[in-house]
């Protein structure tokens, strides 16, 4: 019987994500599905003819940070052109729900210029995955719920334990947002009000999170010098919660650092070896990324972000965190000392457009201002809404990450685009070339992975911890999520000095069957769904 066909992919090079060989075939796509691999017998509405090109599932961006930039620019540009089909965003402890009025309110300060684009009209988790499924978007969306989010929907940002009736809340509050559709709970545990949370709790509402059948996706306590104990924290939570654990970004931070992975890739093997299922994202760069507010000690953060610019203003108060920044706290990630403010480059600030993609050192030295007096100042200035880049990482710890069978790749970023309010800063370069710089650097160039598990990294080993079982690969049956590219070209061009460049060599991405990029065009359509756990 002959089939008639919305969308034939013909005479592709099919890589389908399970880490297989390549193998020539066509793709036939109906009703937003996967309909046929093989010789395709019938006719179909659209045909794009792919000979040379690799056919690939769809990249899941398991570490995303687009949750608010989704609201703003829904064409999630950055992203989609490198070929990422679905995001998986809450991570680092922060959720964009559930809210109160007061936390909300506490959101979009932090939000900064980004928050003022937004109606910031829900309260619910469900509430706000509704809302981004109305205005659209152009690729999947799969939500995590941050434990910053419930702890201070029920504590505020107290840095205490939580009472028997609030960790019950607390509990009941996570039970709710996973039946509201969230895979799993986050945490980001150098940041307040994240950080004040103790292992019991986190045991506690993983266990709830468990139940549902969800993951527990960590910033670990520390990825400096409390990376070994930080990783053992994680590895503890899998083991008490029975959950599977997501280690986020895993590095080893600081010159004095480096060498730990090896021990900490070790360690993860083991736990795998214990039946705790701990696996780790990675991005293939030597820079993190994150606020410059990061950089004060956890404890000056009590309270909310007012609170710590008033610290901040007192001499007394700002000569103590002074010098703890200069010895540092022991178990705190002490970012600013272990970097080194010759290391930090500005990638965002509103008031101060001059400074981005400059280093603290060399502004501090032009002010004639001694470091840490100037990131005091500009936290005051910017009331504490300042990006950062850290180049703190060694190429060889992260190649090891890479390498290791149980790493997928996680950007890390939130997606951007050269125009409108998301081309104002100066972004990590990761934003634009996460999936192709392994592609093409480490992938074809180094040969430090082979394409098929480059692919593997990206599509069905993260689909497959996320619980996203339709989808990661090029099967019958599965969503139409597809990327296809040039395996000679595929290149990331985007830098840490300009970052707002697309890659080349991504051909075509199609979303639940509808193509979204073409060549260089971005058709404008909107085909992404939002997914829920268990509805996916």
């Amino acid at each position: 019987m002959r089939v008639r066909y919305d969308l034939a992919i013909l005479n592709g090079r099919i890589i389908d994500g399970a880490g297989n060989p390549w193998y020539y075939a066509d793709v036939g796509i109906t009703g937003g599905r996967i309909r046929s691999i093989g010789r395709l017998d019938g006719s179909a509405r659209e045909k794009i003819d792919v000979e040379g090109l690799v056919v690939a599932p769809g990249f899941i961006d398991t570490h995303s940070h687009s949750d608010e930039q989704l609201l703003v620019n829904p064409l999630a540009e950055s992203k989609i052109r490198q070929g990422v089909t679905t995001e998986v965003i809450g991570n680092c402890g922060n959720s964009p729900a559930p809210f109160n009025r007061h936390t909300r309110e506490e959101a979009k300060k932090l939000a900064g210029e980004l928050g003022k684009k937004i109606d910031w009209d829900w309260l619910t988790f469900s509430q706000f995955l509704g809302k981004l499924q109305r205005n659209g978007i152009a690729l999947n969306v799969a939500p995590l719920v941050g434990n910053a989010q419930i702890r201070t929907m029920v504590m505020g940002f107290d840095a205490r334990k939580p009472t028997p009736s609030e960790l019950s809340k607390m509990k009941a509050l996570t039970a709710q947002c996973m039946e509201e559709g969230a895979f799993g709970l986050s945490t980001g545990l150098i940041y307040s009000p994240s950080c004040y949370a103790k292992t019991g709790e986190i045991i506690e509402l993983c266990k709830v999170v468990a139940k549902y059948g969800g993951i527990y996706a960590s910033h670990i306590r520390g990825e400096g010098d409390p990376l070994i104990s930080s990783v053992r924290e994680a590895i503890r939570i899998g083991r008490e919660a029975a959950i599977p654990v997501q280690i986020a970004h895993h590095k080893a931070a600081g010159k004095r650092n480096w060498g730990k992975i090896t021990r900490t890739l070790a360690m993860i093997q083991q736990a795998r070896d214990q039946g705790i299922d701990v696996t780790v994202d990675v991005y293939p760069y030597t820079a993190g990324a994150t606020g410059l507010d990061a950089g004060i000690p956890s404890w000056a953060h009590e309270g909310g972000t007012e609170k710590m610019l008033a610290r901040l203003k007192d001499p007394k108060t700002r000569a103590r965190i002074r010098r703890e920044i200069k010895k540092g706290i022991p178990g705190w990630e002490n970012l600013v000392g272990t970097a080194g403010p010759e290391n930090i480059q500005i990638t965002f600030s509103e008031r101060h457009r001059n400074y981005q993609g400059k280093r603290i050192s060399e502004l501090a030295k032009a002010q004639r201002k001694d470091p840490l007096e100037f990131i005091f100042d500009l936290l005051i200035e910017e009331k504490s809404t300042v990006g950062i880049v850290l180049f703190m990482i060694n190429e060889n710890d992260m190649r090891k990450v890479i390498a290791s069978e149980f790493s997928v790749i996680g950007s890390d970023a939130g997606a951007q685009a050269p125009y409108g309010v998301l081309g104002k800063a100066k972004p990590h370069p990761r934003s634009y070339g996460t999936f192709v710089r392994v592609l093409g650097k480490y992938a074809r160039d180094e040969g430090l992975i082979s394409l098929p598990v480059a692919i593997r990294k990206m599509t069905s080993l993260p689909a497959r911890k996320i619980g996203l079982w339709d989808r990661g690969l090029v099967r019958v049956g599965n969503w139409a999520d597809l990327t296809i590219f040039d395996e000679d070209t595929v290149a990331d061009k985007a830098t840490y000095t300009n970052p707002h460049q697309y890659p080349e060599g991504i051909k075509y991405v199609i979303v639940n069957g509808k193509v979204v990029i073409e060549g260089k065009r971005h058709n404008k359509i909107l085909p992404g769904k939002v997914l829920r756990r268990g509805r996916a």
